[in-house]
């Protein structure tokens, strides 16, 4: 047994875009990325849109085939799994998707939504209508709500029914893709609070996919920042907050709106000028060198790597290097 639940080793995605009628290029969505959660805990992602959050979250969970490198789940590689094991492995790793509105079937009640899981993967279950009342009042929902269709809520309500649906089969690992970026302030904070709650009492471990740094402090013990498909930092929440060291970490939180006139007055905001490089045509050397107020020769000839700079503190950047 390990005390990591999930490993990526040098994970790439690829997705292939026809120039002309023989050449091919790719996107680079996920290009090498390397990284550790520790069971029970929270990693964070955060970054820009477009970034590969979303694709790096459904390649760890083998939704897409990665195009090389490997995953470990629990000490075993997923890239290996066939028949009963990979369908073991579906079991144990759930995802809640970004827009409870595209992923719930209309067609369907909520008891069958629910179901649908625990009867896929045959799981005994004595009294299916108590089991999804239990887990529906586990999400903040009532019986009341067994046989209505998806359109008869609202979205923080169909985002918990989505909740639900994942935690059906018993998961260990949950990805969180944005799961309240289309809902409401105050809705947001109580599904925030819920998914604390539940894993504390679950047991559970989390990457959370975010681009509000707010969000993703509150939830992770760790973040890690991507940029054009590559991690350039990873650290411990309130370390990343106090002190980031990579300046494309810095200027997403100058970014970060400060409640207080006066504070925002006084300080100096690193902006981020232009735009993000092609995940198709990218930059040699570093990534974020064509945009980095603190480029070096070095940084345009060759791409940094991600090293630890401290106990559990790694960067992608030659200022520490």
């Amino acid at each position: 047994m390990t005390k990591y639940l999930v490993e990526a080793i040098n994970l790439k995605k690829y997705f292939p875009v026809r120039r002309f009628l023989l050449s091919k290029d790719f996107v680079k969505a996920v290009d090498g990325v390397t990284f550790k959660i520790r069971k029970g805990e929270c990693l964070g992602v955060v970054g820009e849109s477009g970034s590969g959050k979303t694709t790096l979250g459904r390649t760890i969970l083998r939704l897409i085939e990665p195009t090389s490198g490997d995953v470990l789940f629990d000490g075993e590689s997923i890239l290996k799994f066939k028949g009963e094991k990979l369908r073991e492995f579906r079991r144990r790793a759930q995802m809640v998707f970004q827009d409870p509105f595209s992923s719930l079937d209309p067609r369907m009640t909520i008891m069958d939504i629910i179901l649908e899981g625990p009867r896929t993967h045959n799981m005994p279950i004595k009294d299916p209508e108590e089991f999804v009342v239990k887990l529906l009042e586990t999400v903040g929902l009532k019986r009341e709500h067994l046989y209505r269709y998806p359109h008869e809520f609202s979205g923080g309500q169909k985002q918990r029914i989505a909740i639900a649906r994942a935690l059906a089969l018993n998961p260990e690992f949950v990805v969180l893709d944005e799961p309240t970026s289309a809902l409401d302030v105050s809705v947001q904070a109580s599904i925030l609070n819920m998914l604390k709650d539940l894993q504390r009492k679950f047991g559970l471990t989390y990457m959370f996919i975010s681009h509000d740094l707010a969000v993703v402090k509150y939830m992770s013990d760790r973040i890690a920042t991507m940029y054009v498909g590559k991690f350039v930092e990873i650290a411990d929440a309130d370390k990343m907050f106090e002190e980031p060291l990579h300046p494309y970490t810095m200027m997403l939180l100058d970014a970060l709106p400060v409640p207080n006139p006066k504070i925002t007055r006084a300080r100096k905001r690193r902006e981020i000028i232009g735009e993000p490089p092609s995940p198709i045509h990218l930059p040699p050397g570093c990534r974020f060198y064509p945009r980095c107020p603190y480029a070096m020769p070095i940084c345009k000839a060759k791409e940094p790597e991600l090293v630890e700079v401290e106990r559990d503190r790694e960067v992608a950047c030659w200022l520490y290097q």
